[in-house]
């Protein structure tokens, strides 16, 4: 199966490279299923649902969350009413919608998508991330009852991250990480047959800091003091993530490449 996972969408410009690029990129690269983070696409916090739609419309197949899920109010109702949104397992227990659920691509093979958020410098003390993976993981057998299984390890901590995919080798056919909007240098087969990438980076503008107009962000750090809100930067974007193709009958990864795709990145591609 040939997975493409996509970092962090951040504001316009994130969206406008997804609608832009996603469906050729599905053609192109004989995908099968694609899964997005769509945590800050509607103004650098939260999903919208009306571009929950323009992502999936774009080719999406899922689209992940994060700390972020809820900023957009809307979103509490319409992750009820769109089994495609995930947000993160471990979120509160009474928040709307699933953090895992198992899907299917174009011939029936089933995929499970899981996310969770870390707990390691974030800002809320989410629940235990491991417990919660592998139960998840528990119930759905990679190689058994699903023939790919993708974790969204969304937190700050590289070392988390790292624990985590570990944790999940040979369980997971893909483990990546989420939520800092810097594409890491690591992707590599675990011994186990997992796929992993400490951060996927973010789709969006890199003229910025970390999708953010600069000049607020300079402000802040050179003098302490704010003087404005935090916007998206908008200018031509890079389009980030990672590519895996799996073995169908073990579910395991057999090739991890990064994705790097226009803007002002040097490109990479499967």
């Amino acid at each position: 199966m040939r997975i493409l996972f996509l970092g962090d969408v951040m504001g316009r410009a994130g969206r406008r490279a997804v609608s832009e690029w996603l469906k050729g990129l599905r053609e192109a690269w004989g995908l099968d299923f694609v899964v997005v983070n769509g945590e800050n696409a509607t103004g650098g916090m939260g999903l919208s649902g009306a571009h929950a739609k323009l992502l999936l419309e774009a080719g999406a197949d899922v689209l992940t969350l994060g700390d972020h899920a809820f900023d957009q109010k809307d979103m509490l109702q319409f992750i009820g009413q769109e089994p495609r949104v995930l947000r993160p397992i471990n979120f509160a227990k009474d928040a709307p919608g699933t953090g895992a659920r198992v899907f299917s691509d174009a011939r029936g093979r089933k995929i499970l998508v899981a996310q969770v958020l870390g707990q390691v410098f974030m800002k809320r003390a989410f629940e235990d991330p491991f417990g919660q993976i592998d139960t998840v993981l528990k119930r759905h057998v990679l190689g058994g009852g699903v023939q790919a299984a993708i974790v969204d390890m969304h937190c700050e901590a590289t070392s988390e991250k790292m624990a985590m995919g570990h944790f999940c080798d040979g369980r997971a056919s893909l483990v990546v990480g989420t939520h800092t909007h810097v594409p890491t240098a690591d992707a590599q087969l675990l011994p186990g047959g997992t796929g992993y990438l400490t951060d996927a980076g973010m789709c969006g503008d890199y003229l910025s800091v970390i999708g953010m107009e600069k000049a607020e962000p300079l402000r802040r750090f050179v003098t302490g003091m704010p003087k404005a809100r935090f916007t998206p930067a908008n200018e031509e974007a890079s389009l980030c993530g990672v590519f895996i193709e799996t073995d169908d009958r073990s579910g395991r990864a057999q090739r991890i490449v990064p994705v790097r795709v226009g803007g002002r990145l040097p490109e990479q591609a499967p």
